[in-house]
């Protein structure tokens, strides 16, 4: 009981002290609500170091959270793909921050028009634990750009990440310009209430409801990433042993753990058993054995792995045939990590069909022809992202123009989040809005219209009283 107060105490600190910061970012955004390009690109640089001097405690406090994480893994996906995102976007800045020539109309002459773009003041980040970093630490890079001021909560399922974020961020930044809050869920619940002037929100369709319900309180623009069960359609004629080496690479990564992840085949029905022959060979390729290996990414908590057994326990329960790859064939009794495991003849009624895995399960799906595997991802929720195999760009276009998602690859899985000058995000169930390149510095930006009249004051022609000559002229001339 005595812990409880306690925690009772501690928990309401966190939220005063989450309250204080937000006053004193408002505040200080208030007092410089216009950064230069100079001032953001210094603020942006102050992170290359924070990520590349403390590369090994990264590397250790993600593994220690997810008790084996890939070194690997967490460089290519966390480390990568944020510096590439810096300096994309530090090379980029001063374009976009130009302001933009618009046209007038007659109606609007003589006088000229253009949009500006300012920034919006304090802007919230909520980042889900599957990769902590990069999910953080890409969105403040963009909002610096914008010239926010930027307040990041981190998830608590990983605590030690979270808190060497919240320790380097701390060293590297001023809180009124930078600060990471963790707690537990009644924090985040107080974090998504407050009246920021945007809120990123990145995690499950399910919280992803509460968080837009709370910011609704307050009118707050939310951008919202929240996943999805995303397709991957292997096309009739495309090499086997090559759609299962792409697939891999979206699939092993942090052991599924990705929101962009394969989450079920749309595999040609003559072609079914050749692809799990396939995957097969090239699981026990990359990951001999599993149970002790450095490479192969445990599930980061029990909850996590109680709802993947949960899952093949009901499928199993249902008909599914469930296809484990254990190369070696080891005992995971006690462990956290999963084998990547197939699961065929899925049917509606059972969970792994319904919600997103997010993890080494695959669902496989047979499907006859092309239009059948386009209705059967039509038929349900609108995907964070959607993979395509096929050479004939015919089938390719179909493909494009008759889904939607929140991106695609085509021949190849979740390369598309690296890239910086697409915009990222969902569409439906897999959220909205997006950032990322130019769209990324839009979310974070109001862009302003501004009309600008010269002395000459065409207007006073329309003024009442009405039915004079300027008015005869617009019936007869404009009103067509």
């Amino acid at each position: 009981m005595v812990a409880e107060v306690k925690d009772l105490h501690s928990n309401n600190a966190d939220v005063e002290r989450m309250q204080q910061i937000f006053a004193a970012q408002k505040a200080a955004y208030r007092q410089h609500p216009y950064p230069s390009a100079e001032q953001r690109i210094e603020l942006i640089s102050r992170i290359k170091p924070l990520l590349l001097d403390n590369l090994d405690a990264w590397i250790e406090a993600l593994n220690n959270d997810f008790t084996t994480r890939a070194a690997d893994e967490t460089k290519l996906a966390e480390m990568l793909i944020t510096l590439e995102g810096l300096k994309y976007t530090t090379k980029k800045l001063r374009k976009w921050m130009k302001p933009q020539k618009r046209s007038v109309s007659a109606l609007s002459w003589p006088g000229k028009t253009w949009v500006e773009y300012q920034p919006l003041g304090v802007v919230g980040i909520m980042v889900p634990w599957n990769y902590p970093i990069q999910l953080a630490v890409v969105p403040l890079i963009t909002a610096l750009a914008a010239g926010n001021r930027v307040m990041i909560k981190m998830s608590e399922a990983t605590p030690r990440t979270g808190a060497l974020l919240e320790k380097l961020i701390a060293d590297t930044f001023p809180e009124e310009q930078v600060a990471v809050i963790n707690g537990e869920v009644d924090v985040a619940q107080a974090f998504s209430s407050l009246p920021f002037d945007h809120l990123l929100f990145t995690g499950s369709t399910t919280v992803g409801r509460h968080i837009m319900r709370a910011a609704a309180a307050n009118l707050t623009p939310v951008t919202l990433e929240l996943g999805g069960k995303s397709p991957c359609i292997i096309g009739q004629d495309f090499p086997m042993k090559d759609a299962a080496e792409r697939i891999a690479f979206g699939k092993c990564l942090n052991s599924g753990q990705t929101c962009v992840a394969p989450d079920y085949i749309l595999c040609p029905e003559n072609r079914v058993q050749e692809f799990v022959d396939a995957w097969k060979a090239q699981v026990a390729q990359s990951y001999p054995t599993m149970l002790n290996n450095p490479d192969f990414t445990a599930i980061v908590n029990p909850r996590q792995y109680g709802r993947l057994q949960g899952y093949l326990k009901d499928a199993r329960e249902k008909g599914a045939d469930v296809i484990e790859i254990n190369p070696a064939n080891e005992d995971f009794t006690g462990s956290q990590k999963i084998p990547h495991t197939l699961v065929l003849n899925v049917t509606d009624d059972m969970q792994i069909a319904q919600d997103e895995i997010f993890g080494p399960l695959m669902i496989v799906v047979p499907y006859k022809n092309l239009d059948d595997a386009i209705d059967y991802v039509n038929e349900r929720p609108r995907p964070l992202a959607l993979y395509y195999f096929d050479w004939d760009q015919g089938n390719c276009d179909r493909v494009l123009k008759n889904t939607h998602s929140g991106g695609v690859c085509l021949n190849d899985t979740i390369s598309h989040v690296g890239v910086d000058d697409i915009p990222f995000g969902g569409v439906g169930d897999s959220g909205m809005g997006a950032y990322h390149g130019p769209e990324g510095f839009l979310t974070f930006s109001q862009a302003k219209g501004i009309y600008k009249k010269g002395k000459f004051n065409a207007t006073k022609f329309i003024l009442p009283p009405y039915g004079r000559g300027m008015h005869k002229i617009i019936d007869k001339y404009f009103l067509k």
